[in-house]
């Protein structure tokens, strides 16, 4: 795994309809799905009782929060590529159509692939639009699907 290291954000262009990389693995543990239980006030059994988890849900243990696993997208990332220079600003714009199409078991390695989908110039800001899969280990589906937005001031 390789990280990308671009001097300005223009030289992504070049990328457009490419890989850019995959990130290392990361462990998802029941320590981190409690502290985002914590942050976001969602404490549902599923993500944080990990007896009931056991016995009563289908995946025989907690889960990851999705927003959670959606939220580690720009971490991941970080393990992808880096602009060293030519902006004053790198914001998070959005995303575009978000899927979760399989469960983060508490303890499981995800990593991200990423694509360059497309890349515009908005005026006051270059536009990447970033196809992020998360992948777990081991799982055939990716547990997370997302088109995400970056915008880098110049």
């Amino acid at each position: 795994m390789r990280l990308l290291v671009l001097e300005t954000p223009d030289a992504l262009k070049e990328y457009v309809g490419k890989e850019i990389g995959v990130s290392e693995w990361m462990v998802v543990a029941q320590e981190r799905i409690n502290q985002f239980a914590e942050a976001t006030e969602d404490r549902q059994w599923i993500h944080v009782n990990p007896e009931r988890a056991k016995k009563e849900s289908p995946f025989r243990g907690t889960i990851a929060h999705g927003f959670l696993t959606l939220s580690l997208i720009s971490r991941l990332a970080k393990d992808v590529l880096r602009i060293s220079s030519g902006t004053r600003l790198t914001i998070n714009y959005g995303l575009n159509r978000v899927r979760f199409p399989s469960p983060v078991r508490e303890g499981a390695r995800i990593r991200a692939r990423f694509s360059l989908l497309s890349f515009q110039d908005r005026g006051e800001a270059l536009e990447a639009v970033l196809g992020s899969s998360v992948e777990c280990e081991g799982n055939d589906k990716p547990c997370c699907v997302a088109e995400w937005i970056v915008r880098y001031y110049k």
